[in-house]
């Protein structure tokens, strides 16, 4: 028997309405930044570098998100300006959130004289646990969700009742695409924790988050009936996916075969190019 979904709503305070999506999203950037500060003074990076960071980050990396996402959902917007701004209802992307980040990233840390690399090793595993929790919005807001399934399908997979019935939808049943991302996204970051014990060279650590994230992305984007489209055919997040993947690989390999790198424990700045 189906039962009523939850509500989006977390709170209302008058006219204000506090939503889950909003709340969800806020703790996994509270708790990633938790993480990264203490791996920060851990290896000597100045106080408060990352708090520094984030002033500048968030805002951008939400801003850049729900652009990305309105630039491609374009013919909707550009006949409803006023919901561009209503990002409380869902709409914006995760890699347009990492493109702003990365970018404001590399520029702080040019001014702060620190390694990018260096910070963006520190980060990834909280990027990924912070992508892992965030999901858990889009299941509040019952939307980055699959093809429609029964459900005993969902049954079968041995779901809580909760989860079950929040994808149960305008009368159907769909895959909770949200959750298989959240389960990698977990398992992306124990697995990121253990290569920091095998003590990977600078930059390997964040290149390994950006292909494991990518392969994931790629297959669960295929469930989805939400995508955004390059064309009728192609989904934007696969092409941009497999486009990380090869980058982050060739990268990976011309860092090893051209540079000297410290390793990811070394508190040193950077590597010096191989003769």
């Amino acid at each position: 028997m189906e039962g009523y979904p939850l509500n989006p709503i977390a709170l209302e305070l008058g006219p204000v309405q506090i939503h889950w999506y909003g709340i969800i999203i806020g703790l996994g950037i509270a708790l990633g930044f938790y993480l990264a500060s203490k791996e920060a003074d851990r290896l000597g990076l100045p106080k408060d570098t990352f708090a520094d960071l984030l002033i500048w980050a968030i805002p951008i990396a939400l801003i850049s998100a729900r652009l990305y996402y309105v630039l491609f959902q374009w013919e909707y917007y550009s006949e409803n300006p006023g919901a561009i701004i209503q990002i409380w209802n869902g709409g914006i992307a995760i890699h347009g959130a990492l493109i702003g980040s990365v970018a404001t990233a590399i520029i702080f840390a040019r001014k702060r004289n620190i390694s990018f690399w260096k910070i963006a090793d520190i980060a990834a595993p909280s990027i990924i646990l912070g992508q892992a929790i965030g999901r858990w919005g889009n299941f509040m807001n019952q939307e980055a969700h699959g093809e429609e399934v029964t459900r005993s399908f969902l049954e079968n997979l041995q779901l809580p009742e909760f989860i079950i019935n929040q994808m149960y939808i305008d009368g159907v049943y769909y895959h909770p695409t949200f959750l298989y991302e959240s389960i990698w996204n977990i398992i992306g970051f124990a697995l990121l924790l253990l290569l920091r014990k095998v003590n990977l060279r600078r930059g390997e650590l964040f290149l390994s988050y950006v292909i494991w994230y990518s392969i994931g992305r790629f297959f669960v984007e295929g469930l989805r009936t939400d995508s955004l489209m390059l064309t009728d055919f192609l989904r934007i997040a696969q092409v941009l996916s497999l486009t990380l993947i090869v980058a982050a690989a060739v990268i990976f390999l011309f860092r090893r075969l051209k540079f000297t790198l410290p390793r990811y424990n070394d508190m040193s700045n950077e590597g010096k190019m191989k003769s």
